[in-house]
């Protein structure tokens, strides 16, 4: 639970920094139109804090964290979040400051942070199949 609970606070204080770097980096740049910058703070909020938290309170009762696989898991989805946030923060900055990618430089950001989404959604999986196993063992 503990482990849970200090990977919720880290993503709180990643998606505060988030949010701070889009609103400054914006507006020292005079930059008004849509980023992915903007999407920064509630991806890292959402798929960091608040699935972490939610699984702090779910490990009470199903002791997830001491369940065969979650270890994978946590490793697998938090890779998925870092890099997919990465990628965000990165092509958010090419959009704000307008750089001129090839095609070939567009591509590879896209596809990198693509990595970034299927390793999260494959984390995803794992995270059901853990919650399905703990709780037919809870109601063994």
């Amino acid at each position: 639970m503990k482990k849970c609970i200090d990977t919720a606070f880290f993503y709180a204080v990643a998606a505060r920094a988030g949010g701070v770097y889009f609103r400054e980096f914006t507006k020292f740049n005079q930059f008004t139109g849509v980023t992915a910058l903007g999407k920064l703070h509630t991806h890292l909020f959402l798929l960091g804090m608040v699935i972490f938290l939610l699984l702090a309170a779910l490990d009470a009762p199903l002791s997830l964290t001491r369940a065969p696989g979650f270890g994978r898991f946590y490793l697998l989805y938090n890779a998925g979040v870092a890099l997919t946030a990465v990628m965000m923060a990165v092509r958010g900055t090419v959009q704000v400051l307008a750089l001129p990618l090839s095609r070939g430089a567009d591509a590879a950001l896209s596809g990198i942070a693509g990595i970034g989404h299927i390793l999260t959604g494959i984390s995803f999986i794992l995270l059901f199949l853990l919650l399905r196993r703990a709780a037919a063992q809870r109601h063994r």
